[in-house]
């Protein structure tokens, strides 16, 4: 990654956590020294609608929105949202896909098909070959608070940003209410082992 910059698009359904999962993003940045810009967009996020986060951040950002081809990575916490944003993608970027279907209504209502993982890998291997597959609600479940996936996710994102873990774990802990600080950093830590260990593709 350019560490002068970095261009990161966070991408989920309503109800999953991404727009705190970017504000801690962003907030974690700030305290690293970097100049960062945010912007999210909420589809009927509340009715499990499409969400997206852009976050910029670098030496000095100007805007807060991402042009297409310039993204640096995707996180996504639902599959078909990551393949939604692939044509936003730089070559050779990194993207990181929580193994996790929520069809949109216009699947529910039989007027389109949702992609096979063969078809959606396809389409991001257009840009890139740089992708992760996690089974974040699998561990998250396994850690005992399915809540946690913003934050599992953020731990996989952060093997690939330049912040020091403990800017992060500043983050979470100024975030996060007491009774659920552990469990949260517990998912942070989680997350950042267990994007070592899935990958597609060549690298």
């Amino acid at each position: 990654m350019n560490m002068k910059k970095m261009d990161v698009l966070i991408t989920g359904v309503g109800g999953q956590g991404v727009v705190l999962a970017s504000d801690i993003i962003g907030e974690t940045a700030i305290a690293a020294g970097f100049d960062v810009k945010k912007t999210d967009t909420l589809g009927m996020a509340q009715r499990g609608g499409s969400v997206v986060s852009h976050v910029r951040m670098g030496e000095k950002v100007w805007s807060p929105l991402i042009k297409e081809g310039e993204v640096d990575l995707i996180l996504a916490f639902e599959k078909l949202e990551a393949a939604r944003w692939s044509h936003y993608l730089k070559s050779g970027a990194v993207v990181v896909i929580n193994d996790y279907e929520q069809p949109p209504q216009s699947v529910s209502l039989g007027q389109e098909k949702y992609p096979t993982d063969k078809e959606l890998v396809a389409a991001l291997k257009r840009r890139t070959d740089k992708i992760y597959i996690i089974d974040g609600n699998k561990k998250v479940k396994e850690l005992g608070n399915v809540r946690t996936l913003n934050i599992f996710m953020l731990g996989c994102f952060a093997a690939f940003a330049p912040m020091d873990d403990k800017f992060w774990q500043a983050s979470i802990t100024q975030r996060m209410p007491e009774n659920i600080r552990d469990i949260n950093l517990k998912a942070f830590a989680l997350g950042r082992k267990e994007i070592e260990s899935v990958r597609i593709g060549t690298h």
